[in-house]
């Protein structure tokens, strides 16, 4: 009995995996053989996205595959992104911590201010708001598809915000080195810094950080800004159980509300996930076996966070999203721009002079 319950959901998670493949295959020839990186800067995910719209607006998805792209969404989703844990080492970012942490805070809180002050301005859905903020502030896509469970986020407002957020974060990445490499006088360090807090997403910061190498051979600044994000994708720590509180407060009229009641416990697997990865290095740093374990994790956690947002596209109507209108977009251009403008400030007036 448990076995039939559990071998109906196998159909939907099997057709998820088969559009992550088809996805990885895309990405490959678009951002490596087409564009010629070593290595694409595209996301996966928005390639996953787009092909389930697709397929799931122009062709009817059986009843036979929704419990698996039901459980896809639910379950696999999170599992994905406590596995992502296990790239992140923030012991040794200590020390650089000590001058990115303070600029990232500074960056979210202003963004998320500005958002807030927007919401009320052009009336949009608050959770569209919170997702499009904590995408914009933390690590776009991922930051997303971990906060969209928690504030209860329906399969449009996922999408839609993803869509905002991977437009915006792809017009930061091409513009973004040229412009900080005139405006910061080509100081690895400064362009590295807003390179790795402005832009949204891991893979965006790291296109932007070879497309910069590339062009004013500076390695340094690639690694810098890839470690300013990775510090900054430690913040979905704290942002989530956050934006739980703060979203569920608002729509709960209960005196004796809590936070344990809303609290994202996959988040505390995900810190988990950091632990296990430093003590794994302290211990087994110098074998094989170790580095292969770290490897297998991080690709499964890639495929799980894809798998989840194809299961998405196949459940999105498009026809909700264009009823959310045009003000949603306005507001991630404007979280986009305020983020580069405060950081760029922030750069200006309190950092170069400390650094």
């Amino acid at each position: 009995m448990i076995f039939k319950k559990y071998l109906v959901i196998i159909p939907g998670i099997i057709l998820a995996f088969v559009l992550y493949t088809i996805s990885q295959g895309f990405n490959n020839i678009i951002g490596i053989e087409l564009l010629g990186y070593a290595k694409s800067p595209i996301s996966t995910a928005m390639i996953a996205i787009l092909l389930g719209m697709f397929f799931g607006n122009f062709f009817k998805i059986r009843d036979s595959f929704q419990k698996g792209l039901d459980f896809t969404r639910e379950y696999i989703l999170k599992l994905g992104i406590i596995f992502l844990g296990i790239q992140l080492k923030p012991f040794e970012f200590l020390d650089f911590g000590k001058i990115a942490i303070p600029l990232i805070i500074i960056c979210i809180i202003s963004v998320l201010v500005v958002i807030k002050l927007l919401i009320k301005k052009l009336k949009i859905p608050t959770r569209m708001a919170y997702l499009i903020s904590i995408g914009s502030t933390v690590c776009g896509t991922t930051a997303i598809m971990a906060t969209a469970p928690v504030i209860k986020a329906n399969k449009s407002e996922i999408s839609y915000a993803i869509a905002n957020i991977t437009l915006f974060g792809i017009l930061s990445m091409l513009i973004y080195p040229y412009f900080a490499n005139i405006y910061f006088d080509g100081e690895p360090l400064l362009i590295g810094l807003f390179l790795g807090t402005s832009i949204h997403e891991t893979s965006q910061v790291a296109a932007a950080g070879l497309i910069y190498e590339q062009q004013y051979n500076s390695p340094e600044t690639l690694n810098i800004a890839t470690v300013t994000k990775l510090i900054r994708n430690t913040f979905l720590i704290i942002m989530i159980p956050l934006f739980a509180f703060l979203y569920n407060r608002g729509q709960t009229k209960e005196k004796n509300y809590s936070i344990l009641n809303i609290f994202p416990y996959f988040v505390l697997g995900f810190v988990g996930m950091i632990i296990i990865r430093n003590l794994g290095d302290e211990m087994f740093s110098s074998t094989s076996n170790w580095k292969e374990t770290i490897e297998i994790i991080k690709q499964s956690s890639k495929i799980f966070l894809t798998m989840a947002m194809a299961a998405i596209g196949l459940s999105t109507n498009l026809k909700d999203i264009k009823s959310m209108g045009y003000k949603p977009f306005v507001v991630g251009f404007i979280g986009m721009l305020t983020v580069g403008i405060v950081c760029i400030v922030t750069i200006e007036s309190y950092l170069k002079f400390f650094i």
